[in-house]
C-alpha cells in the first residue's frame, strides 16, 4: 500500500504554479494547478492563493480559515497582506490562531481564551479589553482585524480539509488517470460538453465567459 504523503513539493507546489502539470498559466488560464483539487479549485481561492502565496502546510490551513470566515478575508485580512501591513503568517486565519497568538504575547492564558469565544462569534472587543491588549504589545491592525470579525472557521477542520486536498493533488501530480478518470466520473452531470469537445481554445473561452 501506498502512503500519500502530505510534503511531497510538488503538490506543494500546485498551490502556487501549474508547472507541476506540465502546463503553463496560458494553456489552462490560471496562476495556480488547483483546478478540480477540493477548497481551493474555485476562482475565489485561487485568487486567495495568488495574493498570498502559500508554501507550507500551515498556510494552507490558515488560507482554508480565511476563506470559511466571515468578514475574515475580505475588507480585512486581504488589506493587511496587499498593503504590506503584515503577510500571511501574520493575520487571524482560525479561530484557535487568536487563542495561541495572545497568549504568546502574555496575555493570561483564561482571558486569551476568553477574546477568542468572544471574536469568533463576532462580539468584537470592548475599550477595556483593547487597552489589555495594547499593555501586551498586540500590535493594532491586529485589534482592529478582531473587531471586524463575525466568525471564525475552527482550524480542526481547516486542517482536514487541507489534508484532502493535498491527497488528492497528489494523485492529479503522480497519478493524473486515476484523478481524471474520479472527477469525470463523479462530476460527469456538472460539464458543458459542447465547448469541451472542441479543444482548448473553446475551454478557455468558455472559462473566461463563466468568470464574466
Amino acid at each position: 500500500k501506498e502512503e500519500v504523503p502530505l510534503d511531497d513539493p510538488k503538490v506543494m507546489e500546485l498551490f502556487l504554479s501549474p508547472a507541476p502539470l506540465g502546463v503553463t498559466e496560458e494553456d489552462i488560464g490560471s496562476p495556480t494547478g488547483t483546478y478540480g483539487i477540493p477548497e481551493f479549485g474555485t476562482g475565489f481561492t485561487r485568487k486567495m492563493l495568488e495574493e498570498t502565496k502559500p508554501t507550507t502546510f500551515s498556510d494552507l490551513v490558515k488560507i482554508s480559515g480565511l476563506s470559511h470566515g466571515t468578514n475574515v478575508w475580505r475588507n480585512n485580512a486581504d488589506e493587511l497582506i496587499a498593503s504590506g501591513i503584515t503577510d500571511l503568517r501574520g493575520v487571524i486565519g482560525c479561530r484557535d490562531d487568536i487563542m495561541t497568538y495572545l497568549i504568546s504575547m502574555g496575555v493570561e492564558p483564561l482571558k486569551s481564551f476568553t477574546l477568542m469565544e468572544k471574536i469568533r462569534k463576532g462580539k468584537g472587543l470592548t475599550e477595556q479589553e483593547e487597552e489589555i491588549l495594547r499593555s501586551c504589545h498586540v500590535p493594532e491592525y491586529y485589534i482592529q482585524s478582531c473587531k471586524k470579525i463575525a466568525y471564525l472557521f475552527p482550524k480542526a477542520h481547516a486542517t482536514a480539509y487541507v489534508t484532502m486536498a493535498i491527497r488528492v493533488g497528489w494523485f492529479k501530480v503522480h497519478h493524473p488517470l486515476i484523478f481524471y478518470a474520479g472527477f469525470f466520473s463523479v462530476r460527469c452531470d456538472k460539464y458543458e460538453w459542447a465547448p469541451m469537445i472542441k479543444g482548448p481554445e473553446a475551454i478557455i473561452k468558455r472559462l473566461k465567459e463563466l468568470e464574466l
